[in-house]
């Protein structure tokens, strides 16, 4: 047993010394890899990265846009709010152009296959918001709606409520391709806003409802119902980017 061991010992000690050896090294290697590599740091996706800065971009023009279309509109600055619709049919073909710019890069380019659904998604809200901010102006002109006087702040106020909690969300897309842990404390702010875009709406239509009975028609009364939902239609689509950005987020963390 002793000339056994001397003989077997040694060589299973050491053998199995070099074989943990090389298993620990390439399991330090291999950590080492995956924290390095990122490929939203890999200099190939520098033009995705680049071409959603750009689209966050003509979304916070659009934001400013807005706002300043509603209050042209409710203050009678008709000549400032025909530049507004102008101004945002050109917002919408330049974001238009940019999310088929950045759909090819995530067609063309197959290290982005894992994020290119989540991504495409994302733009699809986007998209959906630069939609919304367009149709609500368009029909401010077209429908010409009578807001009464004592209303006009709020309606104000709810478009920046509106604004805000869309806004927010342009943190929190950044966020997500450089410090995706950092995404949950910027949507926090989107659910916010849009909370208080809710209430305010609602504060609206009932004032319309139940406090103008004698002051307007019925006819005016929903059409200021129907202006008031597709303001707040904003906010809520600020929170199905913030619901997108979250589930992303939390797939980047696996």
């Amino acid at each position: 047993m002793n000339g056994l061991y001397c003989w077997y010992g040694p060589f299973c000690f050491s053998t199995l010394f070099c074989f943990y050896r090389k298993i620990h090294y390439n399991y330090k290697q291999k950590t080492t890899y995956m924290g390095l590599f990122d490929i939203f740091s890999n200099k190939k996706a520098g033009a995705l990265v680049g071409s959603m800065d750009k689209l966050l971009g003509i979304v916070d023009h659009s934001l400013l846009v807005f706002r300043d279309g509603v209050k042209n509109y409710l203050y009678n600055d008709e000549s400032a709010f025909v530049e507004n619709l102008t101004s945002m049919a050109s917002l919408e073909a330049e974001a238009g152009a940019r999310i088929k710019e950045i759909e090819s890069t995530l067609y063309t380019r197959g290290y982005l296959i894992r994020s290119r659904g989540d991504i495409m998604r994302l733009l699809e809200r986007f998209d959906h918001i630069i939609s919304i901010i367009s149709v609500d102006l368009v029909q401010f002109e077209i429908e010409n709606p009578k807001i009464p006087a004592e209303l006009k702040k709020e309606f104000l106020k709810l478009s920046e409520l509106a604004s805000m909690a869309v806004e927010s969300t342009i943190p929190g897309t950044k966020s997500y391709f450089t410090q995706p842990e950092d995404v949950a404390e910027t949507t926090e702010r989107v659910y916010f806003y849009e909370k208080e875009a809710v209430k305010l709406s609602q504060s609206i239509k009932r004032t319309v409802f139940h406090d103008m009975v004698d002051d307007l028609k019925l006819s005016e009364k929903f059409h200021l119902r129907y202006f008031a939902l597709h303001i707040e239609d904003l906010a809520k689509a600020a929170v199905k980017v913030a619901e997108q950005l979250s589930v992303m987020a939390i797939k980047r963390a696996l």
